[in-house]
């Protein structure tokens, strides 16, 4: 893409490029992770009855590497048939064994689960780089451990669901229908089996398309855990055949995560049905600095909430609201902390900015990027090389931002920020809330009294004081308005896959 309009860029802050003597640059060696413990598949079935099957009819599609726009495997392309199979698969399950286990039982299968990816964790962490494009040091040292977490906490609850809900009778509702997107394969699919599998249901599992392996590997963690059959599935395809699978009769609960225009007709293919819903949807999240904020604590804050995976998180800190009276300090230290972020190869455990997941989201950040240029916005871009190949977009800085413009709006899902300002609380709050999402937000102030009136006042379903984009198994996450409803992580994200009726009422 060509920018063509108030372009600003600089080159890594003097402090941090320049050697002691000589004045010449440091460059940091390539420390690139080994690939050679992993073992892929060159094609793979549909996971059914925990066996790998042809699709029916047989179809496929390729898997590539975002970096390297290298072809990694070829995964079955599934079809109405399949959603069939595997449905009727995860009811026999649920009917004839997974409903009937005690939950201690179940717990053991679960903290099994847990184990086995603790073991295998550099393996995961290595295909999740390389089919997402994600850096590896977040892979190893996010992605997977959170997974582990979440399978170790519903463990712990799969045997206490009377306790967990109180004056309520916990039954499992039967199958359910989950379908995550590309941006977190892993960590998605383990905030939506843990909670599914401690409440007694069954599975199937539609996994984004450009990110399918790591559920793969997972299907071979199920097996290695000796989980009976049927009661995970993972199929693969296009959104039509997610569509298929949550539309299906015999499907007693839906998940989704992805983007709000696919949950409203997720929403309306459900409405009217007996399925229980919970969507987890697009943000636009605000970021607030206030003047008492302590700047360097708030910048790499602010790195975190936008550059992390890519900015492609769904509560990402977008929009950054700034009090007036730092904003010349807060913008100098930003551009020069931007200046020192490393992008390029995913693998390399130097690199803090990986490749954009697929050549599509590419365009959509370019061409919402050109829009800001367009509006009279201000760019800036630290002045870095790019590889030859793969899908790589600079981390990118707005200023002059006004909350029209489509940056300030629309859902980038990219390593773009959109800075504007603020001089009261009370202005902060309304353009925070100005915006058809909430999904999250964050506060920065040392006053604990402001930290509650932000929080009260804004419609964010998880506000972050004093940090960005924390999460734990405990602790329930999910939105309001055209984010999504329903709450995944903790109590309500178990409560989500419970049919939970007042005692003696059955």
């Amino acid at each position: 893409m060509t920018l063509t309009k108030k372009t600003e860029s600089r080159p890594a802050p003097a402090s941090w490029g320049l050697a002691a003597r000589g004045g010449v640059p440091w460059e940091y060696a390539a420390a690139p992770e080994a690939t050679d413990h992993i073992s892929l598949r060159p094609e793979y079935g549909i996971f059914i009855d925990n066996e790998f099957v042809p699709s029916r009819p047989r179809a496929w599609f390729e898997v590539i590497n975002p970096a390297t726009e290298e072809r990694i495997a070829r995964v079955a392309r599934a079809s109405r048939a399949d959603v069939k199979r595997a449905v009727a698969a995860a009811r026999r399950a649920y009917d004839t064994t997974w409903s009937r286990l005690a939950g201690s039982e179940r717990a053991k299968y679960l903290y099994r689960i847990a184990r086995i990816l603790q073991e295998r964790s550099r393996e995961f962490a290595v295909v999740e780089t390389m089919n997402s494009g994600k850096p590896i040091k977040e892979s190893r040292d996010v992605d997977v451990p959170l997974a582990a977490a979440h399978f170790f906490y519903y463990a712990g609850w799969a045997d206490k669901l009377d306790y967990a809900f109180p004056n309520r009778e916990a039954r499992s509702l039967g199958v359910a229908a989950q379908v995550i997107p590309w941006n977190f394969p892993l960590l998605m699919l383990a905030w939506k089996i843990a909670p599914a599998l401690a409440a007694g249901n069954t599975v199937v599992l539609k996994p984004a398309s450009t990110t399918p392996l790591s559920a793969y590997l997972f299907a071979d963690v199920l097996l290695q855990a000796e989980l009976p059959p049927g009661v995970v599935n993972i199929i693969t395809g296009p959104g039509e055949i997610g569509m298929e699978l949550v539309s299906h009769h015999d499907v007693d609960k839906v998940a989704f995560t992805g983007s709000t225009a696919v949950g409203k007709m997720i929403a309306r293919a459900v409405a009217g049905s007996h399925k229980k819903l919970t969507l987890e949807l697009g943000g636009k999240a605000a970021n607030i600095v206030f003047d008492d904020a302590p700047l360097d604590q708030a910048i790499e804050g602010i790195i975190n909430g936008i550059y992390f995976n890519q900015g492609e998180v769904c509560c990402a800190g977008s929009r950054l609201f700034v009090q007036e009276s730092v904003y010349e300090p807060l913008l100098e230290k930003l551009k020069d902390r931007l200046s020192t972020l490393r992008v390029g190869d995913p693998l390399d455990k130097n690199t803090d900015v990986g490749a954009i997941n697929s050549a599509g989201q590419l365009a959509k950040v370019q061409e919402l990027v050109q829009s800001g240029i367009e509006e009279g916005a201000d760019i800036f871009q630290p002045d870095c090389e790019l590889p030859d190949r793969g899908f790589f977009f600079r981390p990118t800085l707005f200023t002059g931002v006004s909350q029209s413009h489509r940056i300030a709006q629309e859902e980038i899902f990219g390593p773009v920020l959109s800075v504007l300002t603020f001089r009261t609380p009370e202005e902060a709050i309304e353009k925070a809330n100005n915006t058809p999402y909430g999904l999250s937000a964050g506060v920065w102030t040392e006053k604990g009294s402001r930290i509650f009136k932000m929080v009260s006042a804004m419609r964010a379903g998880v506000v972050w004081a004093n940090t960005f984009n924390r999460f734990d198994p405990t602790s329930p996450f999910g939105g309001y308005k055209e984010s999504g409803y329903g709450r995944e992580g903790g109590l309500h994200g178990l409560a989500a896959y419970l049919d939970l009726s007042p005692n003696g009422t059955r």
